[in-house]
């Protein structure tokens, strides 16, 4: 029995040494099977790293851009608003000048209408001395012409004392040329 035993044992033993290896093989192979995933994933990580870096470095230049996109867009609207601030400037300047072009434009206007209407006045005035010094022509023709006929016999019956008929009518002839120069005289 002992060489059963021995033999039993022996081939127990081998198969148990069967299974350390064949255990050990296959934790082996675990481990390299884990080894290359850990490779795989260290490959994924490092990856992952570096797409980390590269998304950190345009973040980081996305932010760049972007605090000078808005110094830009501050730099504009300062320079909108400055240009802005000059045109309403101008702008005043402009209608301040107006106004004043205006009121002198008013005042002319105001003294070309007040002039018109005194020349218009004048015109009248001067059309109504033309008349007048026409007709004042016309009676003092007819003084002279009454005075030119006057004859010796006229101024003799003229100072006649009785009934003094000739004296009534020559001074009703003065009166009447004296009514017509009256009558021609300007008012000023």
């Amino acid at each position: 029995m002992t060489a059963l035993t021995c033999s039993a044992t022996a081939a127990f033993a081998d198969t148990e040494a069967d299974k350390l290896r064949e255990a050990l093989r296959v934790s082996t192979l675990q481990t390299r099977q884990l080894e290359d995933q850990r490779a795989v994933l260290q490959a994924k990580v490092n990856d992952a790293e570096r797409e980390k870096a590269a998304a950190k470095a345009q973040a980081e230049a996305a932010k760049a851009e972007t605090r000078e996109t808005k110094k830009q867009y501050r730099e504009a609207v300062d320079e909108f608003n400055r240009r802005l601030a000059e045109r309403d400037e101008t702008l005043e300047k402009w209608k301040a000048a107006y106004e004043e072009a205006a009121t002198v434009a008013r005042d002319k206007d105001a003294a070309r209408a007040k002039f018109e209407g005194e020349a218009a006045a004048y015109k009248a005035s001067t059309k109504s001395c033309v008349v007048k010094n026409k007709q004042l022509v016309v009676a003092g023709q007819e003084l002279l012409h009454r005075y030119k006929a006057v004859t010796i016999g006229d101024t003799l019956v003229a100072q006649e004392p009785v009934l003094g008929l000739r004296r009534v009518e020559i001074q009703n002839a003065i009166q009447d040329t004296n009514d017509k120069f009256l009558d021609q005289k300007v008012n000023p």
